[in-house]
C-alpha cells in the first residue's frame, strides 16, 4: 500500500514513527514544504539562544533512510485528485497513492494591514523565518512584535536575545488576553516591562509605513 503524508511537522513525524513501528510494510512518501525535516516548534526561541537546527530536530539523522521512508523536502503539495488517487506538487510531480494523510499543521495569521508585506516584515513560525529575522537584525536597532499572545511574547524574547530594542503591540487591553484575566494581565505587564520590553496595549495597527527615525513605523487607529 502506498501512503502519502503531506506535511512533516511535529504531528506528521509522530505518525511516521508509529507507522514505522506498527506497519513497516507500507510504502511511505512524505511531502515537506520546508527545507528540513520535522523539528520542535515549541522551543523555537532557543534557536536564538544557542540551539542549532539539529538540536531542535525531532528525527535522528538516519531515520528516513533506516525506515525506508521517502522524504521529499521543499516539495509542496498543491492538489489531490481523489478519483485518480494522485497528489500533485508545485514542481509538477504526480504521485499515486492508496491513502493520503494531511498533516500540514498551522499557518500564521497575518492581518491585512497595509504594509504587512513590506521588506523587513516577518512571521514567526519556521526556522527559515528565524534565519530571516536574524539576518535583518544585523542592520537593525529596534524590532516590534504585533500580537501580545504567548507566541508574540516568545517572539519578543527572541528580538531581545538579538540585542534589539523591543516592543510588543497588542489590540486587546492586556497581554495574553485569551489566557489570563485583568489581574494576571497586570502582573504579566510588569514582568514583561522589567525585561526591558516596551508594551503597547489597546493599540489597533492601521498601517506599516516608512519611518523617519527608523526604516518603518506603525500607525495606530488612535493617531
Amino acid at each position: 500500500m502506498k501512503l502519502i503524508v503531506i506535511g512533516n511537522g511535529m504531528v506528521g513525524q509522530r505518525l511516521l514513527e508509529q507507522l514505522q513501528a506498527s506497519a513497516p510494510e507500507l510504502e511511505i512518501t512524505v511531502l515537506c514544504e520546508e527545507s528540513r525535516p520535522a523539528y520542535d516548534r515549541v522551543h523555537l526561541t532557543s534557536y536564538f539562544s544557542g540551539k542549532s537546527a539539529q538540536d531542535l530536530s525531532l528525527a535522528p539523522p538516519d531515520f528516513f533512510d533506516r525506515s525506508g521512508i521517502s522524504l521529499m523536502l521543499s516539495e509542496r503539495a498543491v492538489a489531490i485528485d481523489r478519483e485518480r488517487r494522485v497528489v500533485e506538487t508545485a514542481s509538477g510531480l504526480s504521485l499515486k497513492y492508496d491513502r493520503v494523510v494531511l498533516a500540514t499543521g498551522s499557518y500564521p495569521f497575518v492581518p491585512k494591514v497595509p504594509g504587512h508585506d513590506r521588506a523587513g516584515c516577518f512571521v514567526y513560525r519556521t526556522i527559515d523565518d528565524l534565519d530571516a529575522i536574524r539576518n535583518a537584525s544585523l542592520e537593525a536597532k529596534s524590532g516590534v512584535v504585533i500580537g501580545g499572545g504567548l507566541l508574540g511574547l516568545e517572539a519578543a524574547k527572541a528580538l531581545k536575545d538579538l540585542g534589539l530594542e523591543t516592543h510588543v503591540v497588542e489590540f486587546a487591553p492586556r497581554l495574553m488576553a485569551v489566557q489570563i484575566d485583568d489581574a494576571g494581565g497586570s502582573m504579566l505587564l510588569g514582568r514583561i516591562r522589567d525585561l526591558g520590553v516596551g508594551v503597547h496595549t489597546a493599540k489597533q495597527t492601521t498601517a506599516i509605513a516608512d519611518g523617519s527615525e527608523r526604516a518603518q513605523c506603525l500607525r495606530f487607529a488612535d493617531g
